[in-house]
């Protein structure tokens, strides 16, 4: 007997296969569906061992389900305690170089052993919190911190210092990828926003350091207590975070061998963000080899200038340009020329710098300070948007990690050679030399983004309309 559609739609045995075929397909996966994130289930915690094993594991409470704006202070809170740290010492350097009996080249060394160590780490581990998650990320970053601090502070010679600062310089570059990923995935429709607030958190606890390390060292063990006060601001923070229900990892590892997702990298670049990439690179290097000027040499500089020994005045004047820095993130700043313009006012500032030392006037000293800050701090933060908007999600951490390779090694390649020539040469002799070499470089830049703009607004028929919100 042959059935017609129609009969087998009616019969008991057709109505019977169909509800079963309907009932296969229902269980089955759209393809089409993009899957949804993994999240934990109601009775499962990610631990912080589950989470660095990328494992799920039971627990028999739930955590701290910390709104958005709680989220968004740690994650920035982290990383500026991080850097507070990693620069308290810089009014302790005239201290420590007494105390220890090291040279100029001493101090250099030290200073580069925390941003090779930052740097190398951000090569190899810059992808981490991709696949074990922000806040595992963040308190391993914290961990290594205290050890670094600890080391630092009871140092009695340049390997032992330069241990220390190598450790705070891992601690760092850990916090740094998982802090500036964990902020654009809080605010999502906020790209612009995320990025001020990483930058401001970033330019504020390096400019918070000099100024703390300076007032805390007033108090008895003046190389140890701000390392003491430190480390007790830093074991709080590991409270909440270790309190906190983490979200899932946005690329956590698949198989049996999950570790193998922290393998380093070869680092890569879409080609829609290769431009934007590269510029970023590029003000990032020369942005923190001024800063890396300021941390080091720059509080024996400008005691000369100031004609001043206290330590809390030194880390102040040091702080200066990086406060002004942090600061320029609260400005609105519109226009495709806002690069331009804020590279030209970073290259008169730093020639300035030189000028102050020459006329002595401790007044110009601050002026070219805030000028330098307030300058790179727009141009870097507009290059820093931009790179950052045309990043795919999945490879945020790791991207915005290499652009911070090349800028943080703006503080340890130019620096080491500015520290060999004061040797050579005397440390005003030295200095004069390397701001007119950064002045030129923040004058070609600002060229180059100068043309850049032009053009663009050639293209589009004027600037009025290549305007958009900064």
């Amino acid at each position: 007997m042959i059935l017609t559609n129609s009969s087998m739609n009616h019969s008991p045995i057709g109505q019977k296969w169909r509800n079963l075929y309907v009932s296969i397909l229902t269980r089955l996966p759209d393809p089409t569906r993009t899957p949804e994130p993994v999240e934990a289930s109601k009775g499962t915690r990610m631990t912080v061992f589950s989470e660095l094993r990328m494992r799920p594991a039971t627990a028999g409470r739930s955590g701290w389900d910390a709104s958005t704006t709680a989220r968004l202070a740690m994650a920035g809170t982290v990383i500026f305690t991080l850097l507070v740290g990693a620069n308290l010492a810089t009014p302790l350097y005239p201290l420590l170089q007494e105390s220890l009996g090291l040279s100029s080249f001493g101090i250099t060394v030290a200073f580069a052993s925390y941003v090779l160590a930052l740097v190398s780490t951000l090569m190899l581990a810059g992808h981490w919190s991709d696949h074990i998650g922000r806040r595992a990320a963040l308190i391993l970053a914290v961990v290594v911190g205290l050890a670094g601090g600890w080391i630092f502070a009871h140092a009695e010679g340049l390997a032992a210092l330069s241990a220390g600062r190598s450790l705070q310089g891992v601690a760092v570059a850990l916090a740094t990828g998982a802090s500036a990923a964990a902020l654009r995935e809080l605010l999502p429709s906020r790209p612009e926003w995320a990025s001020r607030f990483t930058l401001l958190a970033s330019a504020g606890g390096v400019a918070a350091g000099p100024v703390i390390g300076g007032v805390l060292s007033m108090l008895p063990g003046p190389t140890t207590a701000p390392y003491y006060v430190h480390s007790a601001v830093l074991g709080g923070l590991l409270v909440p975070l270790c309190l906190l229900r983490a979200r899932p990892a946005i690329m956590p590892g698949d198989g049996v061998r999950p570790l193998r997702a922290l393998a380093p990298r070869r680092p890569s670049v879409s080609t829609e963000a290769r431009g934007a990439f590269w510029l970023a690179a590029a003000v990032g290097f020369l942005s923190f080899s001024v800063f890396g000027f300021c941390l080091s040499l720059a509080p024996g500089y400008f005691a000369q200038i100031v004609q001043a020994e206290s330590r809390p005045v030194i880390g102040a004047l040091a702080g200066v340009t990086l406060g002004a820095s942090a600061l320029s993130q609260l400005l609105r700043v519109r226009g495709r020329y806002a690069v331009p313009a804020g590279l030209g006012v970073l290259g008169v500032s730093v020639l300035l710098l030189a000028a102050s030392a020459a006329w002595s006037s401790p007044l110009l000293l601050v002026a070219a300070s805030i000028g330098a800050g307030l300058g790179q701090g727009v141009a870097f933060r507009t290059v820093f948007n931009d790179v950052a908007g045309k990043v795919e999600p999945a490879r945020h951490a790791q991207v915005i990690s290499t652009v911070y390779v090349i800028t943080y090694l703006g503080s340890a390649v130019p620096v080491l050679g500015l520290g060999w020539a004061t040797a050579a040469f005397g440390l005003a002799a030295s200095v004069t030399g390397f701001v007119a070499l950064c002045g030129i470089a923040a004058f070609g830049l600002a060229v180059m983004t100068w043309r850049a703009a032009t053009l663009q607004d050639a293209r589009r028929g004027g600037p009025h309309q290549a305007r958009r919100p900064a």
